[in-house]
């Protein structure tokens, strides 16, 4: 079987928690979706969210570390040349489609130019094929109805991410039981629509995903002036960097607010499970609103062979997810946390003496964390004594 002559290409974004694995998942499932190549971006520097995601019988998943939309156009249209090559060699399956899923915190736009800009000095192999290959057939971003419309005041991000989408799908709808909430979410197309007009908008529930990802021209026109205008700020920038000198450091300059960044716990042995959601729910209640967002596979000792897939965003917790198996020869618990103004020293000590059973020290370090983000510590000093007790 041979690659199509054009090859549509989706963007899934949605910011930090919105549940972009996890209608992934269920759009791979499809047997009408295996022939579909996966690009994986995370914000942080160990992989997580690959091994969340269903390996289909020919879906090809990419893992890309660092921010894509920190990095100009070069990372994507590198991955999808690659993509290509190793297909058109027989080194991976053929595809007649890509889904890029964006990191939680992905800017659309510089993104959405890599593959709609005019390229009239296009010169190597590789930006020809992409050129002639592939195309940007749809924008599909997840809003959650719990922590969007913060999200969407608090950060830039998750704003532009709305406004650049051409279908719109509310997540977490199952958990709306009261009429009142019921109300605030029949009222938020007319809400959304301030911020993109254009867009279908579907409830996760009711969404048909196989629509979702049927190939459409995208109309950047559609989408509003703003969008346009984020474009061409895109370009005039891009157009500069080239001429500029190369920065310093990982060679990425962040677009994003100060404070934001990501890191990582690593654990070689698995960790007493009491002690591990103590240490989860110590750290969300200090850090708060700060918790951007937590995800792993975690080594428990009371059944090493099953991990555990845990998520957080801010003081939501969602259940864990218990594996059958481990996805991959790495059987450490491994942690990413995206964060706004938390040092993650205090984090990584609070971490080993939770799990290390040293209950003393709980208070002093939670007070370090609840400094660096300016958050009282009365509220916590009831459950700190109770916790250092069963700890003992």
């Amino acid at each position: 079987m041979a690659l199509p002559d054009r090859i549509p290409v989706f963007f899934l974004s949605g910011f930090l928690g919105s549940g972009k694995s996890t209608l992934l998942n269920e759009v791979l499932a499809n047997p009408g979706f295996r022939d579909t190549a996966v690009i994986i971006n995370e914000f942080g520097d160990v992989a997580i969210d690959h091994l969340l995601v269903r390996q289909g019988e020919t879906a090809i998943s990419q893992v890309s570390t660092g921010c894509l939309c920190c990095s100009g156009t070069t990372d994507i249209r590198t991955t999808l040349f690659d993509l290509h090559c190793a297909a058109t060699d027989g080194l991976a399956p053929v595809f007649s489609r890509v889904i890029v899923e964006l990191s939680g915190l992905g800017d659309p736009a510089p993104l959405v130019n890599a593959l709609i800009a005019d390229r009239h000095s296009t010169q190597t192999q590789s930006d020809r094929t992409v050129d002639r290959i592939f195309y940007l057939a749809g924008i599909v971003t997840l809003y959650d109805i719990i922590l969007g419309e913060l999200s969407i005041e608090r950060h830039f991000e998750a704003m532009k991410q709305i406004a650049f989408a051409d279908r719109i799908v509310l997540t977490k709808t199952d958990l709306a039981k009261d009429p009142a909430t019921l109300a605030d979410i029949a009222a938020l197309p007319q809400e959304l629509a301030m911020l993109n007009v254009a867009a279908e908008i579907v409830d996760r529930r009711k969404a048909d995903l196989a629509s979702l990802f049927s190939p459409r021209p995208y109309m950047v026109v559609e989408r509003g002036e703003d969008v346009s205008g984020w474009l061409a700020l895109e370009a005039a920038l891009a157009a500069e960097m080239r001429h500029a000198p190369a920065p310093t450091g990982h060679g990425r300059r962040s677009r994003h607010a100060p404070g934001i960044r990501s890191f990582s716990i690593i654990h070689d042995a698995p960790v007493p499970e009491k002690r591990f959601f103590q240490f989860l729910s110590v750290l969300q209640q200090s850090a708060g609103q700060h918790l951007l967002r937590v995800k792993g596979i975690v080594a428990l000792v009371e059944d090493p062979e099953c991990p555990r897939i845990v998520h957080a965003v801010q003081h939501s917790m969602s259940d864990p997810v218990r594996l059958t198996a481990w996805p991959d020869g790495d059987r450490r618990t491994r942690l990413v946390f995206i964060t706004s103004d938390i040092d993650p020293e205090p984090v990584r000590k609070l971490f080993s003496a939770v799990i290390g059973g040293k209950p003393s020290r709980f208070g002093r370090l939670l007070g370090h964390i609840s400094d660096t983000v300016m958050m009282p510590l009365s509220r916590f000093s009831s459950y700190l004594t109770t916790l250092s007790r069963r700890s003992s």
